[in-house]
């Protein structure tokens, strides 16, 4: 934006128009009367107006903005109309905002009319007028009068005359003489004018020419310096370029070709009399009229004296208005001259002889045109404002205020003084008056409002013709008229009024188009086009093409299908306009309320529902709901539900429209159901509508794993030397649940005393983890346990044995390892060769105490007293028993009778085939239920003493054969003990696999027995026994325990590595007690311990 310059009515250009060069006097003259003015504009009484002046460089693009008259000066921004009067078609201005942009017509300052003949430095303005009016008050409008001054760009390349110059020299000049050379014109002013001047010479001329460059009257002129000898012999012409600079940012340069000539000598150059001749020409001077007559002389003789007068510098309106005579220098009019369109005239006259080598001389002539009273006033009749003219008429309601502008009239004379001075008044009877719009007009250039004096009635007058008059004070005065119709607009002041402000109707859904709804009417009081009314409706968008209205008759329509279901209430309002201006309406209120009728269909939300619910939920629960909607209404809309294909599973709620179950969901049964679900409406005909639904059922986790492989019975030999990292076996089980209740984890938890073995609880896969030792050889049980990732978790127990020696020559032995392995609880643990660190004990004992012979035979004797206190205790423990039969405790020495041998041999089985080292376990281990054996009181428990080794078995078996040292006792039904107190049930199956709920202290068949006993830890210190655990149950609660629905037990069956001795038994096994019964401690199904009670200590 341009920078604002705020200037009063006082300022130097706030009241004069723009100077013209005129003499000193009237220049004089002129500045007494802007100081006059000045001084007046000061007084309180006289408010000048403000006087608006931007800067603007020429040449800008359209829309830049000039200037803001709000921003800029304080003008209101809200609530006024800005409105351009003069200015155009180079400006524009912004109605709200009164902003000042250029358009489209560029600004051109060497183009505009006004600055056409400016002198030198003199600022070229643009004039314009805005007018403001108040929207709110409707007061007459103010004017601003404004100037733009259009600041030069560098947009014109100065140029010479001709691209030839031509100077004749004579030779034998003197070094040093100055030569002029015709300068360049640039049509830009100031620092864009001609700045420099250069000279190009070739090598020939270089050495004898020169450029200097001397100022004349604010003018740059070329000058030729002779620098060496001319020989007109040698050289008789010579082409040197001279180029022309501007000042301009960037400048702009062009050239011309100087060609110099050599001739003959010619002395003197012509002189004028005067440096400047002034002149005044009258106006309308006839052509032939003489101006002015220019002389200059010349000293030399013949042809050398002989002057020739032509212009220099002067423009095309000095060539076409003036001739100059080139013999005489007399200056005569050719053409009409009006000071109007130029008020001074001011070029050069060049003076050349017409010797061989012309000489020539300028001077500077200023002719001032003076003003004749010949032009009559002018006067323009124009819109303000809001009031627009066409053709000469301006229209005004009657009803606007008084001292309302209805015009804007300039009166302006072309003249100049007293000539110019114009009186402007209204002519005849009429209520109207002009009244000074602006306070900074000059005398010869003057703007009135035309406003009203009184209030209009167009009933009384219609129409009025204004006739205005200006006078100028010539001598003789000249007058002109114009003239301006008003037509008075008649007031539209009465509104459309409805005969009911709101009405209300019902309207069936399902209708025809173009049906006819209602009709509604308005009245209005006012006469002709005011009372003519047009009917309309306004519609939310939602209802814009559902009705329409006859505008003449008010008839209003329905356009489209109604349906209750999409909308069931319709809002609108009738508008009657009447034809006035401004139209006035009226407005009433319309409600058409949709009737429905039963033409949809039921409809569920979804178009399929999948439940999913949890297994063993119990009958009757909830399952899922669904959602059925009927978009009627009423009867139409009430809704029954049913099961479609109804097998009693299911039943559906009314109303909720809740799924129940008639049943408890087993998902390993079924895990998916499927039916269809009807609604029907109580409409007439009714409606009906289906849907299909799916249970899925969810799992539970009520399956615990089981083991696949290996059997409990079965074994993996393992060579001493394996690496570690090797994976040895694997583990595993399957789980009938599905998704995270069938995930599966693998943990030892017990039986790895050694850390030997590593199981990966993802896949099961046992390695092992360190390198095998002396001590590490022998018979290994794992416990295993496979738990789910259920909550709560379920779980089973696998037995995984390893036999670690270098063959499997003593298949028997290893046979009998596993065998005992399953009958001794899980909580001792199985791993390697007991008696290897024993041995390697004693062996250093006997080396150290070689000197010790004595004490080695103490240590004997002490020994075999031992032994035989054991002996005793043991037979303690059935004394009482020896009290009712002699054949109760009858011994039974295994290694004494040949009839226990006998029947030993005949139960064993054929001796499996010998398995190679690589072999793997191939068994496929099933879940083994357990069941107590419910053996009638007559039947008779029998103990089995499990371990028999034959001679000859390797040192491995020392151990185990220590677990049975007493003879076998059998007791009778008819014992007391037996009948009385306990019936003995050794009862460890033969594959170990045990199933859970979560209790990871339940091992073996502790869990299941009512009374267990293991041995005392205290007793035994020296042989270090195993834990031996018998269970004691009375017939009636063994019958308790049988009850499958209590207790869970899967057999997995027999392996082809099992032992012959687990082959054989079926159920629990029973036989001899391995210990007398005070060597074992009795517990109860809840783990704690009782005491032993004795036959012999009732007595």
């Amino acid at each position: 934006m341009q920078t604002p310059l705020d200037q009063r009515s006082g300022s130097r250009h706030g009241a004069q128009r723009r100077p013209h060069p005129t003499p000193l006097k009237h220049r004089m003259r002129t500045l007494t009367s802007c100081l006059a003015l000045w001084f007046l504009c000061q007084l309180p009484a006289l408010a000048c107006g403000t006087r608006v002046v931007y800067k603007v460089q020429e040449e800008q693009p359209p829309n830049t903005l000039i200037g803001s008259l709000a921003s800029d000066y304080g003008f209101p921004d809200v609530g006024h109309l800005y409105k351009l009067e003069v200015g155009a078609p180079y400006l524009r201005v912004d109605g709200k905002t009164g902003d000042i942009y250029t358009t489209e017509t560029s600004i051109d300052r060497e183009s505009l009319r006004e600055c056409q003949h400016l002198l030198p430095g003199e600022p070229c303005y643009l004039e314009f007028e805005v007018s403001i009016t108040d929207l709110m008050q409707n007061n007459s409008p103010r004017l601003l009068e404004g100037q733009i001054e259009v600041l030069d760009i560098n947009d014109n390349t100065p140029n010479f005359a001709s691209p030839v110059l031509t100077l004749t020299i004579p030779e034998n000049t003197n070094i040093g003489t100055l030569f002029s050379i015709p300068p360049a014109m640039d049509r830009d002013s100031g620092p864009n004018g001609v700045a420099s001047y250069e000279l190009l010479a070739g090598p020939e001329a270089q050495e004898l020419f020169g450029l200097q460059v001397a100022e004349d009257q604010e003018e740059k002129q070329p000058q030729l310096i002779v620098m060496g000898n001319l020989d007109r012999e040698q050289w008789d012409s010579y082409d040197l370029t001279i180029k022309v600079q501007d000042g301009g940012n960037p400048p702009r340069a062009s050239s011309a070709l100087l060609r110099i000539t050599i001739v003959d000598m010619n002395d003197n150059a012509p002189k004028f009399e005067k440096a400047l001749y002034e002149a005044e020409l009258s106006e309308n001077s006839p052509v032939g009229h003489s101006v002015i007559q220019v002389k200059a002389n010349d000293s030399d003789q013949g042809a050398n004296a002989e002057i020739d007068y032509s212009f220099h510098q002067a423009s095309d309106m000095v060539r076409r208005l003036l001739r100059l005579d080139r013999n005489t220098g007399l200056i005569t009019v050719q053409g009409p001259i009006d000071r109007e369109d130029v008020s001074i005239l001011k070029f050069s006259v060049m003076a050349k002889d017409k010797g061989a080598n012309p000489r020539s001389a300028r001077t500077q002539v200023v002719v001032t045109i003076k003003d004749m009273n010949d032009n009559a006033p002018s006067i323009e009749i124009r819109g303000i404002g809001l009031v627009t003219h066409q053709d000469g008429m301006a229209n005004i309601s009657e009803d606007v205020p008084v001292e309302t502008a209805v015009a804007l009239v300039q009166v302006s004379d072309r003249d100049e003084g007293e000539n110019a001075v114009v009186t402007c008044v209204v002519a005849g009877d009429v209520p109207f008056q002009l009244r000074q719009a602006s306070e900074t007009g000059s005398d010869s250039k003057k703007k009135y409002f035309l406003q009203t004096t009184t209030p209009l009635d167009y009933e009384s007058v219609k129409d009025y013709t204004i006739e205005i008059v200006a006078v100028d004070s010539g001598n003789p005065p000249l007058s002109s008229t114009n003239s301006l119709k008003v037509q008075v607009v008649d007031v539209n002041d009465n509104a459309p009024v409805f005969s009911q402000s709101f009405t209300e109707v019902a309207f069936p859904e399902n209708n025809e188009p173009n049906d006819l709804v209602m009709e509604v009417s308005a009245s209005d009081a006012d006469s002709g086009s005011n009372a003519k009314l047009v009917y309309s409706l306004v519609t939310d968008p939602s209802s814009k093409d559902s009705f329409t209205i006859d505008p003449d008759s008010g008839e209003i329509r329905v356009k489209a299908v109604l349906d209750r279901e999409q909308r069931e209430r319709y809002e609108f309002l009738v508008v009657a306009a009447d034809k006035g201006s401004p139209s006035l309406k009226g407005t009433a209120s319309v409600a058409i309320n949709v009737m429905d009728r039963n033409d949809n269909d039921p409809k569920f939300m979804l178009s399929g529902y999948n439940f999913s619910v949890m297994e063993n939920m119990p009958p009757l629960s909830p399952v899922g709901m669904v959602t059925v909607i009927d978009a009627d209404k009423g009867e139409n809309a009430r809704i029954q539900l049913s099961v479609e294909q109804d097998n009693g599973d299911f039943v559906i709620q009314n109303g909720t429209g809740t799924i129940l179950s008639s049943i408890s969901f087993d998902r390993e049964q079924q895990s998916t159901y499927t039916f269809r679900l009807k609604a029907v409406d109580g409409g007439d005909p009714p409606r009906s509508a289906y849907v299909g639904v799916t249970i899925n059922v969810l799992d539970e986790n009520d399956n615990a794993p089981f083991i696949t492989s290996p059997s409990n019975a079965t074994y993996k030999h393992i060579l001493p030397h394996t690496s570690p990292g090797q994976q040895v076996s694997k583990v595993k089980a399957e789980d009938i649940d599905t998704g995270v209740n069938a995930e599966l984890t693998y943990s030892i938890t017990g039986g790895n005393p050694f850390e030997l073995f590593q199981i990966s609880p993802q896949s099961g896969d046992i390695t092992l983890e360190k390198e095998i030792l002396r001590k590490h050889h022998g018979l290994h049980r794992l416990v295993v346990r496979v738990n789910d990732k259920g909550k709560p978790s379920r779980h089973g127990t696998a037995l995984v044995h390893f036999y670690v020696n270098e063959t499997l020559a003593n298949r028997t032995l290893l046979d009998t390892l596993v065998g005992h392995s399953l009958d001794t609880p899980l909580d001792i643990d199985i791993a390697g060769d007991p008696e290897y660190e024993r041995s390697k004990q004693r062996s250093n004992i006997l080396f150290g105490v070689i000197a010790g012979i004595v004490a080695v035979t103490l240590v004997i004797v002490l020994v075999v007293l031992v032994r035989y206190c054991r002996q005793r205790e043991a037979k303690s423990g059935y004394q009482a028993g020896k009290k009712e039969t002699k054949d109760l405790y009858a011994p039974k020495q295994a290694s004494k009778s040949g009839k226990s041998k006998n029947k030993v041999k005949k139960s064993k089985s054929p001796k499996p085939p010998k398995p190679t080292e690589d072999e793997e376990e191939t068994g496929l281990q099933k879940s083994l239920k357990f069941n107590l054996m419910n053996d009638s009181v007559s039947d008779s428990p029998r103990i089995h003493l499990p371990l028999n080794y034959p001679p000859g078995s390797p040192d491995l078996g020392r151990h185990y054969r220590s677990n049975s040292p007493l003879p076998s006792i059998q007791l009778q039904p008819q014992s007391p003990s037996a009948s009385k107190k306990h019936q003995v049930v050794q009862d460890l199956p033969a594959t170990n696999t045990f199933v859970g709920t979560g209790d990871n202290n339940s091992t073996g068949s502790e869990q299941y027995s009512d009374y267990s006993y293991r041995t005392n830890p205290q007793k035994y210190t020296n042989k270090q026994l195993p834990h031996r655990r018998v269970t004691f149950s009375a017939a009636s609660q063994a019958q308790d325990l049988q009850d499958p629905s209590q207790h869970s037990y899967y057999d997995s069956g027999l392996e082809e590595s099992e032992t012959p001795s687990s082959k054989s038994s079926s159920g629990p096994r029973i036989g001899p007690l391995a210990l007398p019964e005070d060597h074992y401690e009795r517990t109860t199904p809840d783990g704690s311990i009782g005491e032993m009670e004795h036959p012999e200590n009732d007595s």
